[in-house]
């Protein structure tokens, strides 16, 4: 789609920065209906119809049929600069930094933090995140698109195995190790994901299940 030139409203410059503002703080966009509550819409088809006019005007992307399906643009972030945006090795003097190994391929057997796992090390901004990461993972596919999380981006994770429902984890499975929304009901482990195209993984009592973490933040194709 062409970008078009106008220059944004008032209202389409507010939305900007709230969907900016939630991807700093929580590393993922907001939803319609949360930006209406935000701004006082009646609706959230009345947030979609900013959008669309967002989209139009070559400052967002908008992926149908997902709830947080909305991608600041590289015009958006030329305007805006969110901190989750910059450049990473530009970091901002006095603020504090973090250097956090980026993990890539997982072997089986092996800790997640395991030497042969790192890529490299990567220094961050603290600020970004809502709670202190432990490590970096690169995502591989898109089951995590409604929650905004897409193919290539780098998730913020804290290691724990204290695991709420509702809460994204890192979780391994054998030797696989997938990102997915953590579920405890009726005595077994639901791991669901957030694109109808893919399946919930079901684990029952007694299937091996290794927590590797809760996601706290997330980095968008930085790299």
């Amino acid at each position: 789609m062409q970008a078009s030139n106008s220059k944004l409203t008032a209202r389409q410059s507010e939305i900007l920065a709230l969907i900016a503002k939630a991807i700093e703080r929580t590393g993922y966009p907001p939803t319609r209906a949360e930006i209406a509550a935000e701004l006082g819409f009646r609706s959230a088809n009345a947030a979609e119809d900013h959008l669309h006019a967002l989209a139009r005007k070559g400052m967002i992307e908008l992926s149908p049929g997902t709830s947080r399906g909305i991608r600041l643009t590289s015009l958006a972030r030329q305007a805006s600069r969110p901190a989750t945006c910059r450049p990473l090795a530009r970091a901002l003097p006095g603020m504090e930094q973090l250097m956090l190994p980026l993990i890539g391929r997982v072997a089986a057997g092996n800790p997640i933090l395991a030497h042969e796992h790192i890529e490299r090390t990567i220094e961050v901004e603290a600020k970004l995140f809502q709670a202190r990461p432990d490590y970096l993972l690169k995502v591989k596919g898109m089951s995590m698109q409604g929650a905004g999380i897409l193919d290539g981006d780098l998730l913020a994770v804290r290691q724990t195995q204290d695991v709420r429902n509702g809460q994204i984890v890192v979780a391994r499975l054998g030797d696989e190790v997938t990102v997915k929304r953590f579920q405890r009901r009726d005595g077994h482990i639901e791991l669901l994901p957030e694109n109808p195209d893919f399946l919930p993984l079901v684990i029952q009592p007694g299937q091996p299940i290794e927590i590797e973490g809760v996601a706290v933040g997330l980095i968008r194709h930085a790299f």
